[in-house]
């Protein structure tokens, strides 16, 4: 019990981050309807862009919106070669994925990974969110706004406004019409594969600036940190989706709701590890059984529970 509490604050902040990668993967997924693989590419791309950018001397504002700059192109490459090629979505995704492995090493020099120096403690003052804080802050040594849950939670809010604000503009509804129906939405004169490039570049952009706030929180970029990052985003969709769906009908909580399924998911991660003796080396097949589990009770909840109430329902609509 005792190592669990004492992981939570970081389990909690690391959800807190990759849950800003799973709104970008929300997007694609709940509002467009678009499988993009993209993501586990464009993850690293942000970080490994934000790492070398800092490390160079960049302001850190600078460094972050080029990741996120950087994370829009990623996406335009994965709709283009969707909308202008004709690539199904899927494959599309794992084609820009796979070309940006080189990328992104050629971006770190050619290294799998690229540290940030934290012992010139200037570089760890201008950092915005890192787990040296967590420390830090437990000693008295730093102020508690420096606490990363409390920086990283500002920066989710940040999102959430902004997306819920631009999904409610013209072009916004215009987007959520393609994913809705996209026969319906062309019927209606709008360019559905100028939406979908445009939705991608939104999401990886979201994808690549949760990339560059974990580099930050872990002090480096790796060429694989992006490595299953679809599957914690579908996750923490689904989990957001099961747990609050009855709750959450506003769109802006909605977009909530899959951060806070972030964080859940990282605390069942942290508490399956912190309670039993489960070699980290299996943390892949956990992740694989928690995605599963909570896939599956949307399902049967549909089949085994509400189909009594469906049917009780046409009997009634019969007897009329």
């Amino acid at each position: 019990m005792t190592d669990f509490l004492g992981a939570l604050p970081g389990a909690v902040s690391q959800g807190l981050i990759w849950g800003i990668m799973a709104i970008g993967v929300y997007i694609t997924y709940k509002i467009l309807d678009v499988a993009d693989l993209t993501v586990d590419g464009s993850f690293c791309t942000g970080g490994a862009t934000f790492v070398m950018l800092f490390g160079a001397g960049v302001n850190i504002w600078l460094a972050m919106l080029a990741a996120l700059a950087v994370g829009a192109l990623t996406g335009l490459a994965t709709g283009l070669l969707h909308t202008l090629c004709g690539i199904p979505a899927i494959l599309a995704g794992i084609l820009t994925q796979l070309g940006l492995w080189s990328v992104n090493l050629a971006i770190m020099g050619m290294k799998a990974n690229m540290a940030i120096n934290l012992q010139d403690k200037v570089n760890l003052e201008k950092l915005l969110v890192s787990s040296r804080f967590l420390q830090e802050v437990a000693k008295g040594n730093e102020p508690l706004w420096r606490h990363p849950i409390l920086v990283v939670g500002l920066f989710t809010l940040a999102v959430i406004a902004v997306l819920y604000w631009f999904f409610g503009t013209e072009l916004g509804a215009s987007l959520r019409a393609t994913g809705a129906n996209p026969h319906m939405a062309r019927a209606q004169g709008i360019n559905t594969n100028v939406n979908k490039v445009i939705g991608l570049m939104l999401s990886n952009a979201l994808v690549a600036l949760s990339g560059a706030l974990l580099s930050q929180y872990q002090s480096f970029s790796d060429a694989s940190m992006g490595k299953g990052a679809i599957v914690i985003g579908l996750a923490a969709v689904i989990i957001g989706q099961v747990l609050f769906s009855k709750l959450f009908r506003n769109f802006a909580l909605k977009l909530l709701a899959v951060s806070i399924g972030a964080v859940v998911y990282y605390i069942v991660i942290q508490a399956v590890l912190s309670f039993s003796e489960i070699n980290t080396n299996y943390l892949k097949l956990i992740s694989a059984a928690i995605v599963a589990v909570f896939l599956t009770v949307p399902y049967w909840r549909e089949r085994y529970f509400s189909k009594p109430v469906q049917t009780a329902k046409k009997e009634g609509s019969a007897h009329a």
